[in-house]
């Protein structure tokens, strides 16, 4: 994918999720508002995975480790999806592990929990 065709999928994306946010407003579970932004980008005929298993490996491809992706959007995007007050370093931290831990270099980070609809873009 090109940068120009990941930046529109960013925006589509962010276009979506801001919509998500403007509906359901702050205060519900995380998985209400994956759940909902599932359906919107399936409807829209988006690509997509829900709850990704990722491998963690040693240098010498031990697996060390595990984590759960939230999305995964047209085998290119990793969505990272929050429903906090709002973001912190840790959940910043938390999405460039799993870039490093996969194929995948761009990464969003959603929070869907705070007053003002935050989305952060990640390049590795």
């Amino acid at each position: 994918m090109t940068e120009q065709e990941m930046f529109k999928l960013v925006d589509q994306i962010r276009e979506t999720a801001f919509a998500t946010h403007r509906f359901f407003g702050p205060g519900h579970f995380e998985k209400v508002y994956e759940n909902a932004l599932v359906n919107r980008l399936t409807k829209a005929g988006f690509e997509l995975k829900q709850q990704v298993s990722i491998s963690v490996q040693d240098e010498d491809g031990t697996l060390v480790g595990e984590y759960i992706a939230d999305l995964i959007v047209k085998d290119e995007l990793i969505l990272e999806l929050k429903a906090c007050e709002c973001l912190t370093q840790a959940h910043e931290c938390q999405i460039m592990g799993y870039l490093r831990a996969t194929k995948y270099r761009h990464g969003l980070l959603i929070n869907f929990g705070s007053r003002k609809f935050e989305i952060k873009k990640f390049i590795l």
